[in-house]
């Protein structure tokens, strides 16, 4: 059973100037463990679909699952099932590394032992473990990325939403991040649903990718098979690819008149 199911998702705004259809009929099977590299153009409907996906924006048509709970049946079920870090964070900065990811386990309802011990275990794995006395705001990029992966897996949620996980960061600090999302799959069977702008993230972790453009899904399959398919051939560029499947770059605006 896929851990993420939609069938004929969709969304349209209002607007002064009249409908816009943002997301048109994406059909996504996501199966359990498997890093999905969700990819577009600005304005291809990306954003608007993780939002959708997870309750925070209700859709105008179509039906979904995620970890088995129905979108518009269950969205609570859908909360706490996923886990989710935004490209730009959401740690205080004036707390300790110790105090962000208790108090986050204390919003999961973890007692207060249970979330200190959540603590030091999500700091081991993530390489935290000597920076939970250190405020947050005196983190390095690559450290505060880490400590936002950390509290997007308190509850060990069954899928991670990424949003530009490593946007901003040195080739150093994207790499240490690419291994721990590897070591999530590998040690804990965590389905990524990860969007990102780097191409050569997403063909170094998606195990496959789903491109979408103008609101729907344009190509999807393993980056080899999509650069065989587009590309010419499995050493193509997936940069190429990309450019071959939408005929736009990947920061390319979107003349749409809503952001998604």
């Amino acid at each position: 059973m896929p851990v993420i199911s939609a069938s004929g998702l969709a969304r349209t705004f209002q607007t002064k100037q009249g409908p816009v259809e943002a997301v048109r009929g994406v059909d996504l099977r996501v199966a359990p463990g498997e890093i999905l590299g969700f990819l577009g153009p600005n304005g291809a409907g990306k954003t608007t679909t993780l939002r959708m996906l997870m309750t925070l924006l209700p859709p105008t048509g179509g039906a979904a699952t995620v970890a088995g709970h129905d979108l518009a049946g269950d969205p609570a079920g859908v909360r706490g099932a996923v886990g989710y870090v935004a490209q730009s964070g959401g740690v205080d900065p004036s707390v300790s590394v110790r105090e962000e990811l208790v108090t986050q386990g204390r919003l999961y309802r973890l007692t207060k032992p249970q979330a200190q011990a959540r603590a030091r275990e999500l700091a081991a794995d993530l390489g935290l473990t000597g920076l939970l006395d250190r405020r947050t705001g005196a983190l390095s990029g690559g450290q505060r990325r880490r400590l936002d992966l950390a509290m997007g897996l308190t509850h060990r949620p069954a899928v991670l939403f990424l949003d530009e996980p490593t946007t901003g960061l040195d080739p150093g600090s994207r790499a240490d991040l690419w291994e721990l999302v590897r070591d999530l799959r590998d040690r804990h069977g965590t389905t990524v649903f990860l969007t990102t702008h780097y191409l050569d993230e997403a063909d170094a972790l998606a195990d496959r990718i789903v491109v979408v453009d103008r609101g729907a899904v344009a190509a999807e399959g393993t980056p080899d098979a999509l650069k065989r398919t587009y590309g010419g051939s499995a050493r193509a560029t997936l940069q190429d690819t990309f450019l071959a499947i939408t005929g736009r770059g990947p920061a390319a605006a979107d003349p749409a008149p809503v952001a998604v």
